[in-house]
């Protein structure tokens, strides 16, 4: 029931999904909490945060176009978002409004996790947001031997520098034991039915991270497991990442049956 205790959680995106929308609303059904989550956008995100200071919305969650833009109408920066420069949460304490990055915080979680080798060649594929999320993860986890490979030259060479990493401009007669596609390619849309990664390269390495969320099963992870490769899913850093914001609004971390089901309840809303 609505009443006017109730927290009110939302997100800010160029393009609102579904996702975090159901996946956060079904744990406060379960858990019988208070609050309720609302997918928004805006075309001033000035105003926007603000107005999370002014009406004591408890969290917001940042997506592309506004993780950067966002943050010098903030408070705080974390060390998770402070790492990358880039802010993907907003939990509001009494009108203090402090940033993190969740995604940062998931990623480093599942290379510990998946007791990946800091001694381990790396290749990460992007040069957006996330992978800047996921080159500092693996930065600040100790790697050493990680390149940066992206579409976009430009881009892709400002954050290889950025982390005193190599930028290579082909990935033919490259090796690494891990691979990360941190691109759209196997993303529902124009680019789904194609393998991030070419297979020769994927068949030389030992574990296949690909932040791609919808669908779980991109054609790169559903290769891979053909060639019995170790997987980390976008599917993964999506649930994780979620978990963590759900833990900064609520102060409540859901055991991992519930959030198992919160997931896969998620997945099927469209």
């Amino acid at each position: 029931m609505i009443n006017k205790e109730t927290q009110l959680c939302i997100s800010l995106a160029g393009k609102p999904g579904n996702f975090g929308t159901a996946f956060h609303n079904y744990l406060y059904q379960k858990l019988g909490l208070n609050y309720i989550y609302k997918a928004l956008t805006t075309a001033d995100i000035e105003h926007a945060v603000k107005g999370v200071r002014a009406l004591g919305i408890r969290g917001c969650a940042v997506s592309m176009p506004f993780k950067e833009s966002c943050m010098p109408f903030l408070d705080e920066i974390a060390a998770s978002a402070k790492a990358i420069e880039s802010v993907n949460t907003i939990v509001n304490e009494n009108g203090y409004l402090k940033a993190y990055n969740t995604d940062y915080i998931a990623i480093s979680k599942l290379i510990q996790q998946y007791q990946l080798e800091q001694q381990d060649a790396v290749i990460v594929q992007g040069s957006g947001g996330m992978a800047k999320a996921v080159v500092a993860a693996f930065k600040h986890a100790g790697f050493q031997k990680v390149s940066v490979y992206a579409r976009n030259g430009t881009t892709g060479q400002h954050l290889a520098s950025l982390y005193g990493y190599r930028y290579i401009n082909d990935l033919k007669d490259m090796r690494a034991s891990i691979l990360v596609n941190a691109t759209p390619i196997g993303m529902c849309g124009k680019e789904e039915n194609l393998l991030a990664f070419p297979e020769c390269l994927v068949d030389q390495a030992n574990t296949i991270f690909d932040v791609v969320a919808l669908p779980a099963q991109t054609p790169l992870i559903q290769y891979a497991k053909q060639r019995n490769k170790q997987t980390i899913s976008g599917a993964e850093v999506i649930v994780l990442q979620a978990v963590e914001q759900f833990e900064l609004y609520t102060h409540q971390r859901p055991n991992e049956a519930l959030i198992a089901e919160a997931a896969e309840f998620a997945r099927s809303v469209r």
